[in-house]
């Protein structure tokens, strides 16, 4: 290639699509997204009890190598597989008398609860749980809704938000669970999965008062910020693209976005000034 040839080149306006394509490249690359560690959350920063019992962990060959290494289980940790195996040895009497005695725990925790004891309450229902037989699935879900109640007066959002999930598991249609559930989810402002409890409480009490006055409260709300973060972003994306394309002589004003009404993508055309 001549001189003069390479002087054009480096001169000449990009196309179209290789601008796009570069904008979109050097966009990529300032991005940094990683997913979320899992982290175990410390006694006094909520509970671990999740869908399927178990505590949020990393498990590698080296930890499994090696127990003294795994991170401690939390104080409210609640070892479902532990209850299964030792339920395959009990009688008849011994699963009543263990609901007996988690019964008992519950009360005791109300009382606790109500004498605004909520440490104690807190630590009541988790022994509860972990006498209750997993073949009671009901009083279960209520120890996992009271347990989160009593979180709640700790501040214990996150790991109230796991109980309320874990009574909802075992008890779907269980309405103070989503109700709790749902304020806990707005109040941490994550208005959508709010939304969708609330949802689904009228699925199960058409008439309920709270749900039917956030259906319309929220979406308005939902709206609004997602057409605040849709702005924010467009405007880094301008003042990337001013960045990128300012060498070239360039800038966004150089191009136009239009939105398809059918799919809210975008199609880009360049036009020049």
């Amino acid at each position: 290639m001549s001189g003069d040839d390479s002087s054009a080149q480096a001169n000449r306006i990009p196309a179209n699509d290789e601008l796009v394509n570069s904008l979109i490249e050097d966009f990529k690359a300032t991005c940094d997204i990683k997913p979320n560690d899992s982290k175990l959350l410390k006694p006094e920063e909520g509970s671990s009890s999740r869908k399927d019992g178990g505590d949020i962990d990393e498990f590698s060959e080296e930890n499994l190598e090696n127990p003294s290494q795994q991170k401690p289980k939390p104080d409210d940790y609640i070892d479902e597989d532990e209850l299964k195996t030792k339920e395959l040895a009990y009688s008849e009497e011994d699963f009543q008398k263990l609901k007996s005695e988690a019964e008992v725990l519950k009360i005791k925790g109300n009382d606790e609860f109500k004498n605004k004891e909520y440490m104690q309450s807190a630590q009541t229902y988790t022994l509860a749980l972990r006498t209750c037989p997993l073949r009671y699935p009901k009083d279960r879900a209520i120890l996992y809704a009271n347990r989160a109640a009593a979180k709640i007066k700790l501040e214990l959002s996150e790991s109230a938000i796991e109980d309320s999930s874990k009574a909802i598991e075992l008890e779907p249609s269980y309405i103070k669970a989503l109700l709790r559930r749902a304020q806990l989810y707005e109040t941490s402002d994550k208005l959508d999965e709010a939304l969708e409890d609330f949802k689904k409480i009228l699925e199960y009490d058409s008439s309920h008062r709270e749900a039917m006055e956030a259906c319309m409260r929220l979406p308005p709300i939902i709206n609004e910020r997602n057409e605040k973060m849709k702005t924010e972003m467009m405007g880094k994306l301008k003042d990337l693209g001013n960045m990128i394309l300012k060498p070239f002589g360039l800038s966004t004003n150089n191009f136009q976005m239009v939105q398809d009404p059918n799919t809210g993508g975008y199609s880009i055309s360049f036009k020049q000034n």
